[in-house]
Order: structure tokens, then sequence, then C-alpha cells
């Protein structure tokens, strides 16, 4: 019964932007230029991939380079924000929930 549903899912699939459609109101990661990172819960979008994320985590990665040994250094922030437009000439890759399967 439940490959039914899911096989009427992928069926329903006739456009890229139909996979966001079925991730309204579902946390999603957005990743972006820059080494960016956002997960949140997706509450609008358009044909444009500009977002309307909510209860989101941003995750920034800059990499530098030690002067005396050459190595790279990974830095990490991360911060929260209620709710974020995010415009979508930025956006490289958004990954709908992950299915589990039982």
């Amino acid at each position: 019964m439940a490959e039914e549903a899911e096989q009427e899912t992928e069926n329903h699939l006739k456009e890229p932007l139909d996979l966001l459609l079925l991730s309204i109101d579902e946390r999603v990661v957005v990743k972006m230029k820059n080494d960016r990172e956002l997960r949140g819960k997706l509450h609008a979008y358009d044909q444009h991939l500009n977002l309307v994320l909510g209860d989101v985590e941003e995750t920034i990665t800059v990499v530098e380079i030690d002067d005396e040994t050459y190595e790279e250094i990974y830095k990490t922030t991360r911060r929260n924000i209620s709710m974020m437009y995010v415009r979508g000439d930025g956006v490289t890759l958004i990954a709908p929930p992950a299915k589990t399967h039982n």
C-alpha cells in the first residue's frame, strides 16, 4: 500500500518545481553560493527559486590559509533566524526532506 502511494506521488512529478510543491511545510536543505547552507521549513517559492523559509539555521563555512603552514583552516559560523526570504539567484541546490522507509 505504501509503495502505491509513493508511486502515485512520483507519477505526479511532471516538472522540477513539483518536487518543491510536495515540500511545502517541510524542512528542506538549501545550498547557496559563497559556501552558505540553510536548513528550514519551506513556506513559499516561485519560478525563480525565491524562497520563504521559517525556523532557519544558517551555516556559513569560510576557508582560511594559515600563513606559516599553508594549511586550510575551515571556520563555521551558525545562526538561527525565525523567518527568511531567499533570493533565487543565489540558490545552487534544494534538497527535499528525506523519506523514511519502515
